[in-house]
């Protein structure tokens, strides 16, 4: 089956270099991938070599989702792979009923090297990321709990990287009193990912069919609202070959929302206790 496609240019290159962001995964119950469309609110990188990115992510709970609609947030490393094709790997939380048959804010993982059409997978499904034996979050778990509109604030910090001593995308947990290994992408899964990356990206997704009103995005508030009220990323950091994490270059961070009657992203101030951090939903 296909895979719909989002084709998004980069505005900032002479050559258009298109990235796939819709979702993504064909739908377990059928759902005709065609009449499925994304809405992104994303920051990311200029095209170069990068090697991975860490970021503290707002947990926010959907119960009232539909069964045919996707809604999260995560961090990924992606690159051209020919003709408008992708490769990704990406970690995150979502809740995603058709998937998981709940709505439950769950941990993922997911991989592709042809833009979704044919390779990859959510969590475990296919042979891809290999988990950590023993590790604090397994893909597909629930996590929990989420934080409310005005009041507790919940989040977990997540980094992938390449180790420099194997060229793997290594995931960790970073928010425990010492980092946490989740497991790793092999270097060789995506071609274009072998050990660096063209680019890395902090997003917020929601997908939906196409005659569908969108599900919430974030806490389902626009990110003007700000702290304990709209969801966000903080604590950004881009890592160097060396697996060392640096704040990143305003100047090499580019915006996008595609649908910004519905989804909305804000500006990357330098927080004074978060380091550089964005509003979205």
């Amino acid at each position: 089956s296909t895979v719909t496609t989002l084709f998004l240019q980069h505005a900032t290159l002479a050559e258009p270099h298109h990235f796939d962001l819709s979702r993504r995964d064909r739908f377990p119950s059928g759902e005709d991938q065609d009449n499925i469309v994304a809405g992104v609110a994303v920051w990311r990188t200029q095209p170069g070599k990068y090697y991975g990115l860490r970021a503290k992510i707002g947990v926010w709970a959907h119960p009232n989702q539909k069964h045919s609609q996707e809604s999260g947030a995560s961090i990924s490393v992606g690159g051209k792979f020919g003709p408008m094709l992708l490769s990704q790997v990406e970690a995150g939380f979502h809740v995603f009923p058709d998937l998981y048959n709940n709505s439950d804010v769950r941990f993922f993982t997911f991989w592709t090297r042809d833009g979704y059409r044919s390779t990859g997978c959510y969590n475990l499904k296919c042979s891809g990321f290999i988990p950590a034996k023993g590790a604090a979050l397994v893909p597909g778990q629930a996590v929990g709990p989420p934080s409310t509109y005005d009041g507790e604030d919940h989040h977990i910090t997540i980094s992938l990287h390449t180790d420099p001593n194997t060229g793997n995308w290594v995931l960790y947990q970073d928010d425990l009193e010492r980092p946490s290994f989740l497991g790793h992408f092999p270097k060789d899964l995506c071609p274009e990912l072998n050990g660096v990356a063209p680019q890395v990206l902090f997003a917020g997704f929601a997908t939906y069919p196409r005659n569908d009103r969108g599900p919430a995005m974030g806490s389902g508030h626009f990110p003007v609202e700000g702290e304990r009220k709209a969801a966000y990323f903080k604590n950004m950091k881009i890592f160097d070959s060396n697996a060392s994490a640096h704040d990143p270059i305003p100047s090499i961070m580019v915006p996008l929302m595609n649908r910004p009657d519905c989804y909305k992203l804000g500006d990357i101030p330098l927080g004074v206790k978060d380091s550089y951090l964005f509003y979205y939903g």
